[in-house]
Order: structure tokens, then sequence, then C-alpha cells
């Protein structure tokens, strides 16, 4: 075990050098792909990534198909368009859970994460975008004595 330290001077000269920072590798499947969860609200969403020309494929559907509102497509596009990398890479997606806004939203972190697995040079840039962050936020349970979470019965003096 490690000797006994008398003195603050003892413990300045024990200290190691600094620590550095940790070096992120490329994490590949066998068949070349990158894999990553995302998640927000209920929704989980589980994606690959390989080159290719661009095609996005969410649950066996196209992503025109499945996410129809133009709004849920520009949130599965914004990893994408910040990394500059729109139309390098074929996605596959399996997503559940939740509603059709939190399904955007597990996918969009999904694809960050498998961005940064396939080019961990790109983690700096989607980090300070705050893609990589996993929105913790999640519907509040209802309680006894309660209409739904916190919202009371109306009072009636009479």
């Amino acid at each position: 075990m490690a000797e006994t330290l008398q003195s603050l001077a003892d413990l300045k000269g024990s200290v190691s050098g600094a620590v550095e920072a940790p070096v992120h590798v490329q994490k590949l499947d066998a068949q070349g792909r990158a894999y990553a969860t995302g998640k927000r609200k209920d929704a989980v969403a589980r994606v690959w990534i390989k080159p290719g020309s661009g095609t996005i494929t969410v649950n066996k559907r196209t992503l025109e198909v499945y996410f129809a509102r133009p709004v849920l497509r520009m949130i599965l596009q914004q990893p994408l368009l910040v990394a500059d990398r729109v139309g390098q890479y074929d996605i596959m997606v399996d997503v559940e859970g939740g509603g059709l806004s939190g399904q955007a939203g597990a996918v969009r972190h999904g694809i960050a994460k498998a961005l940064t697995y396939y080019e961990p040079g790109l983690r700096s840039i989607l980090k300070k975008v705050g893609f990589l962050t996993r929105d913790s936020r999640v519907v509040e349970r209802k309680k006894y004595g309660r209409a739904k979470a916190r919202r009371s019965f109306q009072f009636s003096k009479r």
C-alpha cells in the first residue's frame, strides 16, 4: 500500500502528472456500422449509421412516411446539418415508446451519438450545440388526492 504522508510537502511530491482527457476512438460493429441509443421522454431509439447515399429509414419506413410533419423531420436533420454530413450516411432507426415528438427527439439524440462513434472528431461540435446531452425531463406522476400531478380538485365551500 502507499506510504503515509506526514505533511503537505509530502503530498505535493506524491501527486502524479496532470490527468489527460480521454481519447475517443471509433466504435464500429462487424458490418462497419456505428450503433447508438437515443432517449427522450418515454421514447427509445436504436440508431445505426454507415456511409451511403443519405437514406433514413425509421421502423422500416421512409422518413417522410413515419415523420409526416416537417418540424419533426427538421429535428432529425439537425445533427447532420451541424456536422455538415447531410447525404453522406445511411441511417437505420428502430424507435418505440412515447409520442412522435419524443420519438423525434430520441432519434436526434441517437443520430448525434452514432455520429460521434463513427467520427470521434465531431464530438466537440455536437457537444457544444447540446445534441449529446440526454434531455431528462419526463412527465411528472399523478399524486393521490389530486386531479393530475399538481392540479387540485375544484374547491367548493358548500
